[in-house]
């Protein structure tokens, strides 16, 4: 439930002077906090690590941190075993995020009026539940299981996986199967940014205007099966994954018979005292169902055929000038079938199951229509630049500039800028103290978005978000 707060514009100068005195006192009571970084909970209470030792600022892994993760969570040490772990160690941590925030729309559809207005929010909130349980279960045999809810307390698997590391001694031959993130070096799910227009990644999830596709998002895990390999120093990364295409739901009746397969590479090299640089590509091809078997007039789970491609392909690094700043860069080109492009694809959740471009008063599910005259494939091109000023362990500078641009819309005539983002972010985290028992973080971010024509007149829709909380896990 959300509280409303009302406008403080017509309070006397000495109430706001008083106000602006606590808060005054209040950061510097936060800042005075400062203690030594520690460790990240989970893993750190079984080797007794810094927290700084994984994490350039938790969630996010620095090179020995991903080092540790591509290791199947192994030090590759005799601590590695369950078998030596304190009976009484638990491998489990709990996320979670309570803030205050102020959300903006320019133009949100309305029934009175000119049909739509500016609507403005602001109350306090709750991020969802994050349960983190992972490590060994036995020498080079390693799980990951993460069930997460949202702030309704509704519970799913985010991740749930089983990997077998360093298969006949070698650490090119890891295998993992279960549900899981692509192996980007550039994560979504350990970024910094946590407010309602920042905390995804917009190319790690873009789909054209009036497009069906919801199975080549980067950002979502998925389920499938990945081969993993890397040199003994880290340095250079290579991953193939197969996965179905049913963007990680096993119950989504688009059908099981459909694949897409994501390919990685990078590499990291040094550059003096800059540090460990990286670079990488990637490349996610895939497939998906565009006509189903109804029953009762909704999809038959497992009857999806008439399978139509898709790919996404681009660049990513991570480069630092020194010990205290970095930037990530990602790119991205996409390319969907002119079947998705014309709204295929998500039969489910196309607002009224409905085909607007082709079967306007019946479903959109491929059963001989055919496509408009002129329709093609949609295409993009896209990138993203993080920035993070880690000015000590405790407190970490970030923003990012983020731009979508579609370079083919599916349907001719289209204009040619329908559906272009724009997003940035900027913000920081405070972390007056972080143990092998608790990470504690105050989080303040701010971030703006922009889409072509996504108004519901048909002009720019943009929205805002400022935050205020506290991230903690324990």
């Amino acid at each position: 439930m959300r509280m409303w707060a009302q406008s403080h514009l017509c309070q006397k100068p000495q109430r706001a002077t008083s106000m602006l005195a606590v808060a005054f006192a209040l950061v510097c009571l936060i800042l005075g906090a400062c203690q030594p970084a520690s460790a990240f909970p989970a893993f750190a209470r079984k080797y007794g690590l810094r927290c700084s030792a994984c994490h350039e600022s938790w969630p996010m892994l620095n090179y020995f941190g991903q080092k540790f993760k591509d290791n199947g969570y192994q030090l590759m040490n005799d601590r590695d075993a369950p078998i030596w772990q304190n009976p009484g160690y638990w491998p489990v941590t709990f996320r979670f995020t309570p803030f205050w925030s102020r959300e903006n729309v320019n133009k949100v559809a309305v029934d009175t009026g000119s049909g739509q207005q500016s609507l403005t929010t602001t109350g306090f909130n709750y991020g969802g539940l994050d349960i983190l349980s992972g490590g060994t279960l036995e020498k080079n045999i390693s799980v990951l299981f993460v069930p997460s809810s949202d702030e309704t307390g509704k519970f799913h698997f985010e991740s749930a996986n089983v990997r077998f590391d360093n298969l006949l001694g070698s650490p090119w031959l890891n295998v993992k199967v279960g549900k899981f993130e692509l192996d980007s070096f550039v994560s979504e799910k350990r970024t910094l940014t946590l407010s309602a227009n920042g905390a995804a990644y917009q190319l790690f999830h873009y789909i054209p205007v009036g497009d069906g596709n919801i199975f080549g998002q980067l950002g979502d895990n998925q389920l499938g099966v990945e081969w993993m390999g890397h040199s003994f120093n880290d340095r250079t990364r290579l991953s193939v994954a197969v996965f179905n295409s049913v963007d990680g739901s096993p119950d989504l009746p688009y059908g099981q018979n459909s694949y897409s397969v994501f390919i990685a590479g990078s590499q990291a090299f040094s550059a003096g005292k800059l540090g460990v640089q990286r670079i990488g590509g990637y490349a996610m091809i895939g497939e998906a169902a565009t006509t189903f078997a109804l029953q009762g007039g909704a999809p038959l789970s497992g009857s999806g055929v008439g399978n139509k491609d898709f790919s996404r392909v681009g660049f990513e690094g991570l480069f630092y000038l020194g010990p205290k700043l970095d930037f990530q860069v990602f790119t991205q080109h996409g390319s969907d079938s002119a079947w998705f492009g014309q709204g295929y694809g998500d039969f489910i959740d196309n607002p009224g199951g409905l085909c607007p471009n082709i079967n306007p008063t019946g479903p959109c599910n491929n059963t001989g229509q055919g496509l408009p005259a002129g329709a093609r494939r949609p295409t993009w091109n896209g990138a993203f630049v993080e920035t993070h000023l880690v000015w000590s362990p405790q407190l970490t500078v970030f923003q990012r500039s983020e731009w979508v641009r579609m370079s083919q819309q599916s349907t001719p005539g289209t204009p040619s800028d329908l559906g272009n983002l724009d997003n940035y972010v900027v913000g920081y985290r405070y972390n007056p103290f972080m143990t092998s028992r608790a990470g504690f973080a105050f989080h303040n971010e701010f971030s703006w978005f922009r889409e072509r024509g996504g108004a519901p007149d048909g002009t720019d829709l943009s929205s805002s978000s400022l935050m205020l909380g506290f991230d903690f896990a324990f």
